[in-house]
């Protein structure tokens, strides 16, 4: 990757000492977001502050936004959450840093992770701040971190997929599947995809060699054998997924039905580790982890075409609370762009 200086024309005010953030004071969906003028941050030691120009929407982020499952508030915060921005996928142009920082500066064009990016500006830490693949544009690196890197870190280190062999992605068409039915391919694997029937055709243009409609079919009805099953949808009860499995075939389970609100998908995910305890057979959860070097895999791979991020729709900053609501519906196909 080599780092480039972005055009300065149409940024906006760095004397100003304010921004538009999109916040929330409490735990809720949609509604209880607003976009506010806020104090605009500060970078500290070891820490970048970029303009955003664009941020992009996971499941992480709605998990966030309503506190549930409600273990998570042992974390985020019991009665209101600490964190009052939404967003933590990114890509802008760097406005200042502060000490300690190296390997970028202002008006450099970067991608990465950080907290509240849906907002004009973020800090984020230095190692988390890449620079931007030469002929990648914004809204396409804004969808790199959470939703890449899952399928990444679930396909290659969890699933240790090797070329040659099948692997099964349930959940195709949301922002991980999109990005693990590429990697996956990309790997050198034969692919076979399931996502509703509205979304086989853009599924099928991303190189899977197989697409179920699980609409019509179940695909645990056909008889087929993986050797690795990337759950990112869990459907699948844990004995469906063991007899999907070849001998020595990995589950890698992404997450569970989210209907109990107290532990949401973690009972399935505990039933599955439970099913695949004897055997040769294994099953895997995982979370992912941002790390740089995968961040800088997935631009290298985008730069040289070998994947492309699907975007569903770009939202202005205003819009945020519409996309959000998609996002909590849970029919949302592959990314959602917030561009400030």
């Amino acid at each position: 990757m080599t780092s480039h200086t972005a055009d300065a024309t149409g940024s906006r005010q760095a004397e100003s000492h304010t921004m538009q953030a999109v916040t929330r004071s409490r735990y809720g969906g949609a509604e209880v977001l607003e976009v506010r003028e806020v104090d605009r941050p500060t970078p500290e030691e070891g820490q970048v502050l970029i303009e955003v120009r664009a941020a992009s929407l996971n499941a992480l982020d709605w998990h966030l936004l309503t506190g549930t499952p409600y273990f998570l508030r042992l974390i985020n915060g019991l009665r209101a959450p600490k964190r009052t921005g939404i967003g933590v996928d990114f890509a802008g142009i760097v406005e200042a840093v502060g000490s300690d920082v190296e390997g970028v500066r202002p008006g450099d064009a970067v991608y990465g992770a950080g907290n509240g990016t849906c907002a004009e500006y973020v800090v984020a830490k230095a190692e988390y701040v890449l620079p931007m693949p030469d002929g990648v544009g914004f809204e396409q690196a804004a969808t790199f971190n959470v939703a890449a890197i899952t399928a990444l870190q679930g396909l290659r280190d969890v699933g240790d997929l090797k070329v040659g062999q099948r692997v099964l992605i349930n959940g195709a068409a949301g922002g991980v599947g999109t990005y693990a039915v590429q990697i996956a391919k990309t790997l050198g694997a034969h692919v076979t995809a399931v996502c509703s029937g509205r979304n086989v055709d853009m599924v099928e243009a991303l190189g899977a060699d197989e697409v179920i409609d699980y609409t019509r079919t179940d695909v645990s009805s056909l008889g087929l054998r993986f050797d690795v099953i990337f759950d990112n949808a869990g459907s699948q009860r844990p004995s469906k997924l063991s007899r999907m499995l070849e001998a020595g075939g990995i589950a890698v389970i992404i997450t569970g039905p989210k209907k109990g609100k107290v532990i949401g998908p973690v009972s399935h995910i505990v039933r599955s580790k439970l099913r695949f305890m004897f055997g040769s057979k294994r099953g895997e959860a995982m979370n992912a982890e941002t790390r740089r070097e995968d961040l800088e895999q997935i631009g290298r791979w985008v730069a040289d075409g070998s994947i492309t991020p699907v975007i569903h729709r770009t939202y202005s900053l205003d819009e945020t609370v519409e996309a959000v609501r998609l996002l909590g519906s849970g029919h949302s196909p592959a990314k959602l762009v917030i561009k400030p």
